[in-house]
């Protein structure tokens, strides 16, 4: 079977290329959330040492929690939204 068909109705779908950007898109949302929880509690352990406290690390991993699951949110309603166009 030849690469390009001379008959417009046997052309493969494109459809692969698109599932593959929607699985990427997913794989981004999925990850956010720990990836944001693991710079909080890496930056609230360094300041931790830096300035001799032991708390400041709990409010980074708090504080990577609440912005990895803004992030996860606002990538989800765009994919939402740009999936029904």
């Amino acid at each position: 079977m030849p690469f390009n068909s001379p008959n417009p109705e046997q052309q493969p779908q494109k459809g692969g290329l698109k599932s593959l950007v929607q699985a990427e898109r997913l794989v981004q949302i999925a990850l956010v959330l720990p990836i944001a929880v693991l710079i909080g509690w890496f930056l609230g352990a360094m300041l931790d040492r830096w300035l001799h406290q032991h708390w400041i690390t709990i409010v980074g991993i708090i504080f990577g929690m609440i912005a990895g699951m803004m992030e996860a949110v606002r990538m989800a309603l765009g994919a939402g939204k740009s999936g029904r166009h």
